[in-house]
């Protein structure tokens, strides 16, 4: 069977081809012991994987993947999802070479409203949570489903309105609260779905976006004016936040 997912502690700096500049990297500054958060990489092999399938992510490439993150649950003695101490994680897309217009980062995926309430109760401050999750929300329209952030400015500035205010700091964890379910009632006007609260569809969602983003106009055009062959395919790292 191939080997489409490796752990920090598994790659090398001449894994570079198959892990990317970005998971090479962190690989070698695994082994030399430095401190870094602990994650795993999802191959440049698996992108063209992707590409071959019909733009799907094999069962056996998914396996894989819910098998590492298993593995990052332990090493970091939290879970997806979890209602006492919950994991969050980024998603970055790492191409071999460096390749403007490529996906931005996804960070702290793994929020829902029930992940959100914990945090807010742990760290006793709820304002910070809830502009997380509102935060996130536009994150992943933007980014992975390609929801306009405008949408999302537009009602930030309207409910800075309503309440009299002009900084985004000055509205309150009530406001924010609110602003995050009209962020996915914009999000299910614009998708036709529910925003996703399962961690792992998110993961997933996350992934797929960063190997959709290898073949958007931008990249493509990078890659033509610098002679970057298409079948380099791009790497996903997710480590925690």
């Amino acid at each position: 069977m191939a080997k489409w997912v490796y752990k920090f502690e598994e790659g090398s700096a001449a894994m570079r081809n198959l892990l990317g500049g970005k998971g090479c990297n962190l690989a070698e500054m695994t082994n030399l012991g430095m401190p870094i958060p602990q994650g795993f990489t999802v191959t440049t092999e698996a992108c063209t994987d992707y590409y071959n399938s019909g733009k799907q992510i094999t069962k056996e490439i998914q396996d894989q993947i819910f098998e590492a993150l298993t593995w990052l649950e332990g090493v970091n003695g939290k879970k997806f999802g979890d209602t006492e101490d919950p994991l969050l994680v980024s998603v970055r897309s790492g191409a071999r070479a460096s390749m403007p217009g490529m996906m931005d980062t996804i960070l702290n995926l793994g929020l829902n409203e029930t992940v959100v309430n914990v945090i807010a109760e742990k760290s006793g401050n709820a304002r910070w949570a809830w502009d997380c999750y509102r935060r996130f929300i536009q994150m992943y329209s933007d980014v992975v489903m390609e929801v306009g952030k405008k949408y999302f400015e537009e009602l930030i500035d309207k409910m800075k309105a309503e309440r009299g205010v002009k900084q985004d700091v000055e509205l309150t964890a009530e406001d924010l609260h609110e602003l995050a379910n009209q962020f996915k009632a914009e999000y299910k006007e614009k998708i036709g779905a529910e925003f996703p609260t399962d961690p792992k569809e998110q993961l997933m969602g996350a992934i797929k976006a960063v190997f959709r983003s290898w073949d958007n106009p931008r990249a493509n055009v990078y890659r033509r004016d610098n002679d970057i062959p298409y079948s380099w395919g791009t790497a996903v790292n997710v480590m925690p936040m």
